[in-house]
């Protein structure tokens, strides 16, 4: 995936306000099947596998024994014992080696890596549906938020049609085998969807207040101090990480990611969070940008608990000047509520 196709600002207000296509055919997918698989991935993930049904999908960390994140991924229930995960293509190699090490105690539990075999397209805006109706032998409409259907066909070809996305508009992602890629690619593209690039992806996604590893989520960050405690599921019985965040949650968060608005600048990952314009490092930013969609600038940041209320009078270092930030809720935006974040 290229840094734009067309320009990062064009491409963002297509997705936002019509229809773009993303080919984010690096991500990985594995298949987990076997009697096995649903205690499984109960017990490697945070979220609660084994309570989806066939045709659901959901979204959740997997976390180490110490509760920091290997990675957070999406796991599709393709069948009563078989499964379909999409992990983060950063961490292809380390997923697959860390599953395996947890597999060696399961019975019943088989892996196939079958990203080499796979692309995926997302196609995502308000006018995604209407785009891909056409194209499709099922009726589009009656596929939920975050259910699929397995056996489909778009634009001629077999393919796997799921209502999920990255960007906070509607969407579907479009898994198909690698070699039909190019021709549903080149459908799309004839049909006025326009390419959207990294750029884009990233600012879509800040917007939306979706975590990217290595930013908001990483060894060293819990779900929980990400923001994301409603995909850690205590009521499923034992998982790995459990005792660390049931410690964590107990003794109360030390430290949160937290919305901010940026005057005077735009703050990039790294840049030190300060106590005020003249005080000292408290925070660090995790992801920044310019918003196109609000405006002005916004970033994500760790911050301490105490500081990361709304409201809170900050500073970000840029370079060699502090600037005003204040923290805001999350998300910036909100499909349909196009304003900028209050305070």
């Amino acid at each position: 995936m290229p840094l734009e196709y067309v320009g990062i600002l064009r491409e963002h207000e297509a997705v936002r306000t019509r229809v773009g296509m993303f080919d984010v055919s690096h991500m990985a997918e594995f298949q987990v099947g076997g009697p096995g698989a649903p205690a499984f991935l109960d017990a490697a993930v945070t979220n609660w596998p084994s309570r989806l049904a066939v045709g659901q999908a959901l979204y959740s960390p997997m976390c180490r024994p110490d509760g920091g994140t290997v990675d957070d991924l999406l796991v599709y229930r393709l069948a009563a014992e078989r499964f379909w995960l999409v992990v983060n293509a950063a961490n292809h190699a380390s997923d697959w080696q860390w599953l395996a090490a947890l597999a060696e105690d399961w019975a019943g539990v088989e892996r196939v890596d079958v990203s080499a075999d796979t692309a995926l397209i997302a196609v995502q805006g308000p006018d995604s549906l209407a785009v891909l109706e056409p194209l499709a032998e099922i009726p589009l409409a009656a596929i939920l938020s975050y259910h699929f259907v397995a056996d489909a066909r778009i634009a001629g070809v077999p393919a796997l049609i799921a209502r999920t996305g990255y960007t906070g508009e509607d969407g579907f992602e479009l898994y198909v085998a690698a070699e039909d890629a190019e021709s549903v690619w080149q459908t799309l593209f004839e049909r006025g969807v326009l390419p959207i690039g990294l750029g884009a992806r990233d600012t879509l996604r800040l917007e939306a207040r979706l975590p990217l590893y290595g930013h908001e989520l990483s060894a060293a960050i819990s779900p929980l101090e990400a923001g994301l405690a409603p995909f850690v599921k205590w009521d499923k019985g034992d998982f790995v990480g459990r005792d660390a965040l049931a410690r964590q949650q107990a003794q109360g968060l030390r430290r949160r990611i937290a919305g901010l608005v940026v005057t005077g600048g735009i703050a990039r990952a790294g840049y030190p969070v300060l106590a005020g314009e003249g005080g000292e490092p408290i925070g660090l930013v995790t992801s920044g940008s310019h918003s196109p969609t609000l405006k002005e600038a916004i970033a994500l940041a760790l911050l301490p608990t105490d500081l990361a209320s709304p409201g809170t009078a900050l500073a970000v270092r840029i370079r060699d000047r502090a600037v005003p930030a204040t923290v805001v809720r999350t998300p910036f935006y909100k499909r349909g509520k196009k304003g900028a974040a209050t305070v």
